[in-house]
């Protein structure tokens, strides 16, 4: 596995939309082990392909209760409503205030092209579609509400 260069917002592969996963190959399991990789580098929760530059259909998850691998995922089924602070591996060191559903359903195919439905609230719900986002060419900032801030992290925290 191998770490690879997160785009940063203004990189035009940020704002396609990616293609759906055939098939799994070599090249697509290496990917989705490069990106976890990439994601637990760089202290992200999400991750999606084209952040990484490929257009593909993959998101990669752990809000700290183990990775999940999403390949070709939809949202089934969303509902209330969260606002809080928002951030993306994308826009370093900035955040913003974001309204996303607080409940998501999603299905997806797993590493094995098997189908799986997840659910999830709060965090979870939020990177769901936060990711999903990137697999349309959105990016969280065009939903913040106000303006961008400076986020910073201390480094006690490891």
């Amino acid at each position: 596995m191998a770490l690879r260069k997160i785009r940063l917002q203004g990189d035009e592969v940020l704002a396609k939309v990616s293609r759906p996963v055939e098939k799994m190959t070599p090249r697509i399991h290496d990917l989705i082990g490069d990106m976890l990789e990439t994601m637990y580098d760089a202290m992200g929760v999400g991750l999606a392909a084209p952040q990484v530059g490929m257009l593909k259909r993959i998101v990669v998850i752990d809000i700290g209760e183990g990775p999940i691998v999403l390949i070709n995922p939809e949202i089934l089924e969303t509902s209330g409503e969260q606002t809080g602070d928002e951030g993306c591996l994308s826009v370093p060191g900035m955040a913003g205030q974001v309204t996303r559903p607080n409940y998501v359903k999603v299905k997806a195919l797993d590493e094995d092209m098997n189908e799986v439905e997840y659910e999830g609230e709060g965090l979870l719900a939020r990177a769901f579609c936060h990711e999903i986002d990137h697999l349309d060419g959105h990016m969280y900032t065009e939903l913040v509400e106000g303006e961008l801030h400076q986020v910073s992290y201390d480094e006690d925290e490891e």
